[in-house]
């Protein structure tokens, strides 16, 4: 899905294109999101974006991504500090809203953009707590749970696992985290039944998705990804239906935020016996 298929409209909203990411990458830079150029390309080739832009400023973005036919996440909206109070943001969300139409949306808000969000027909439907640090010293791994590098022959398995923790169909996704990061994956009796990721992001580094059968499972797989990063700046960002807010803080994450995950319509939800505990980040999801 490339935002440069999204027909301007008569409200000034147009496509964002990929010669907008710098100016994206500096509005972000203003509200200090810790975005790199790259992640803002890697964001935009995978999903369809919006901006306003006047006199060739870019003022605002917003950008959505689908998850098969019926699910999609949104993130990346921001309006520059200069064109506040302007209606640039709900202009924003109604293109992307009608783009997306007939999908259950789901969001990590701010606290500034809950409002809006809430006004368009969002609900709270759960938290996720954003832990990040130079990491002092790596955790220590339990070995009773059997995590190993994954391969191409666990693709499938991946996929399933995914599919069966986020909810929804994210292979697209998968597709493209896979080709940057470095995975693990849980096997059990021949049986994919957790999977995680780690690549370049941000500050340093991002651990998600994770996805796994168990909290102690879920550890086992943060703390395998994490042991290659000692001294580096590191990422976590977990649902509060994890309960890992706690083991992350200890061993050198501290909770830096908490954030409400929103929906409108009926949010994506586990199959038993799979969990989506990290995030990939808080918009992509």
């Amino acid at each position: 899905m490339s935002g440069a298929m999204v027909a301007s409209d008569s409200k000034g909203v147009i496509a964002l294109r990929a010669d907008h990411l710098e100016q994206a990458h500096g509005l972000s830079q203003v509200l200090k999101w810790p975005y790199r150029l790259e992640d803002w390309q890697f964001a935009l080739e995978l999903g369809r974006g919006f901006a306003v832009e006047v006199d060739g400023k870019l003022l605002g973005t917003a950008l959505w991504w689908s998850y098969g036919e019926d699910f999609a996440t949104i993130g990346m909206i921001i309006v520059s500090p200069d064109a506040q109070r302007q209606g640039i943001g709900g202009r924003l969300m109604a293109a992307l809203l009608a783009d997306a139409a007939g999908r259950r949306i789901t969001l990590i808000s701010t606290k500034d953009g809950e409002p809006l969000y809430a006004k368009l027909g969002f609900a709270r439907c759960g938290f996720i707590t954003q832990h990040q640090a130079v990491l002092d010293k790596i955790p220590a791994i339990d070995t009773a749970v059997p995590v190993r590098a994954a391969t191409t022959a666990d693709r499938a398995g991946i996929d399933a696992v995914d599919a069966a923790g986020a909810g929804m169909d994210r292979r697209f996704l998968l597709d493209a985290l896979l080709d940057v990061a470095d995975a693990v994956v849980i096997e059990r009796a021949g049986i994919i039944s957790g999977y995680g990721c780690v690549r370049r992001w941000g500050r340093g580094v991002v651990i998600g998705p994770v996805v796994a059968a168990t909290a102690d499972d879920a550890k086992a797989i943060i703390a395998v990804l994490a042991s290659a990063y000692e001294g580096v700046f590191v990422r976590v960002d977990v649902t509060d239906t994890s309960g890992l807010a706690p083991w992350l803080v200890e061993i050198g994450l501290p909770q830096v935020d908490r954030a409400p995950i929103m929906a409108l319509g009926a949010p994506p939800v586990s199959a038993p016996g799979a969990m989506l505990v990290a995030l990939s980040n808080q918009s992509l999801g």
